[in-house]
């Protein structure tokens, strides 16, 4: 097993509290560490009828005004087709509503933005 760098260990950490709040919210977490070849999603969870894609940021000297950065267009555009391939390869979710969430994680505090960006046409 690789040995991993504060990022990752932060990063994994991170990911680890999101779960929680996940979970806490009563969202069912169906998947984790969805990767593709367009990249990757952090989980995937189910809220009702609804199936959310959610991006996981951990930091610690970045405040959550900077997420405009590290989820921008491009990133988006990566997470919708990572979203897509996970949709494609498991068809009993197609009819249902997709959602792409952002969790960020500062110092064990979390804030879960629903609805963070949608798919642009």
């Amino acid at each position: 097993m690789p040995k991993l760098n504060n990022s990752s260990l932060r990063g994994k950490k991170g990911e680890e509290q999101a779960a929680k709040a996940v979970k806490a919210a009563g969202m069912e977490i169906i998947a984790r560490n969805i990767r593709s070849k367009y990249g990757e999603i952090d989980i995937v969870a189910l809220e009702g009828e609804t199936i959310v894609f959610i991006e996981v940021k951990a930091w610690t000297s970045y405040g959550i005004e900077d997420l405009q950065y590290s989820v921008d267009i491009r990133k988006q555009r990566k997470i919708i087709k990572t979203a897509k391939y996970f949709m494609s390869e498991n068809r009993k979710y197609s009819k249902m509503t997709v959602r792409f969430d952002v969790i960020f994680v500062k110092n064990n505090s979390i804030t879960h933005l629903a609805s963070a960006f949608t798919e642009r046409v």
